[in-house]
């Protein structure tokens, strides 16, 4: 079972499916309150840091080093949180984020409704939170689109990330 951070919590989905996996821990951290689901914030396995922006968490409040840290995060640049998560990662520790292209590119880049259709403006967001991962020290895979869309209708990708050693 891995120890497992995840940044921006919301109602827990990427919670539930750490939980489901076997993790032996999870740290769910989220600026908002009272989102998380019952079953998630019940399992005796999880860790409810609300009301908490993870920028400003510190060190001590995950006394563990994280396997695995799930980024889920809106209204911010993953450029701007992937330092912070680092603090809370062993060597050889991995990342899952979703990349939110709305938060990446200039506000100019983002059409309507707050939504960014141009592909290659979507590719773009993905391929500088790679480049910001990798000026880390992290490695980066090429990201893939979510079979999710964001409830706006933004398409949405993955990004791995691997810290080095292990």
């Amino acid at each position: 079972g891995l120890v497992c951070l995840d940044a921006g919590a919301s109602t827990g989905g990427f919670s539930h499916v750490l939980l489901l996996r076997g993790a032996a821990k999870v740290y769910a951290v989220d600026v908002g309150y009272g989102q998380l689901h019952p079953a998630v914030r019940n399992d005796p396995r999880v860790v409810v840091l609300e009301r908490v922006n993870l920028r400003l968490l510190p060190r001590e409040a995950v006394p563990e080093a994280v396997d695995l840290a799930t980024l889920d995060l809106s209204f911010i640049s993953l450029t701007l949180i992937l330092p912070k998560i680092l603090e809370f990662l062993k060597p050889g520790a991995e990342i899952l984020a979703l990349v939110k292209p709305q938060f990446e590119v200039g506000k100019s880049s983002v059409g309507k409704g707050g939504v960014v259709r141009d592909v290659r403006l979507q590719q773009e967001a993905v391929a500088r939170v790679a480049r910001a991962a990798r000026s880390l020290g992290l490695t980066a895979s090429e990201g893939f689109p979510s079979p999710i869309k964001g409830p706006k209708g933004n398409q949405e990708w993955f990004l791995h990330l691997k810290s080095a050693g292990g």
